[in-house]
């Protein structure tokens, strides 16, 4: 039996990749990058800021890399306005609440970002709890963040079920021992089947979800 759904955030609850990607494009080509969509999905999506700016500014004082990472986040929350929930998502939660699911969010999203994304879409509330990666001990890909969202929920992992669109959050969903659905806004299906999702949908709208919630659809 499902007792607990566990969100991400960017790419699963909303497409956010549109928003993030041209706030790092900017930063990035002032460092001489020319960061296209292809460098974006590969060196940058669902990784934590300070290792996508060690990796990619190494250069830079530890300090310098920590203003640049808050001037992208700013930007990024200036944009927010144009997100909208993936369809589907918001008649999929209240469905799972009504009926006896517990509801979290597990990101590596900064918590201003994850509150102002929650605001745009109009959820905020319907996540308890919020599971932040800077409070989990380390991010996704590593198990922590589900871990700990486990342990508040006192359930098991077999007992929940992960929402993922990123690479690194099937590899931390999975190395938890949490079924993963492989939400398809952005990453190739066949990728995220091959890191372990048993389902890739493209949205909240395909009815085998429903089969999580009232019986079947897992393996």
């Amino acid at each position: 039996m499902v007792r607990a759904l566990l969100f991400d955030l960017d790419g699963t609850l909303a497409e956010t990749d549109s928003v993030h990607y041209p706030a790092w494009a900017g930063i990035l080509a002032s460092y001489g990058y020319d960061a296209d969509w292809n460098f974006y999905q590969e060196r940058i999506s669902g990784r934590l800021n300070p290792e996508i700016a060690a990796e990619l500014l190494p250069q830079l004082s530890e300090e310098e890399r920590r203003r640049i990472i808050e001037a992208k986040e700013e930007d990024f929350r200036r944009r927010v306005g144009e997100l909208e929930p993936l369809p589907g998502l918001v008649g999929f939660v209240d469905r799972a609440r009504e009926g006896g699911c517990r509801v979290a969010l597990v990101t590596n999203a900064p918590r201003e970002n994850a509150l102002a994304v929650l605001g745009a879409l109009g959820l905020e509330g319907c996540f308890d709890p919020v599971v932040l990666a800077e409070e989990a001990g380390a991010g996704k890909p590593d198990p922590a963040p589900y871990r700990r969202a486990l342990r508040l929920l006192g359930v098991a992992p077999g007992e929940a079920v992960a929402f993922e669109d990123s690479p690194s959050g099937i590899r931390a969903a999975v190395a938890a021992g949490v079924p993963a659905v492989g939400v398809a806004s952005t990453h190739d299906p066949s990728k995220l089947e091959a890191l372990g999702a048993f389902m890739v949908v493209e949205d909240f709208t395909d009815p085998r979800l429903d089969g999580l919630l009232f019986g079947a659809g897992r393996r």
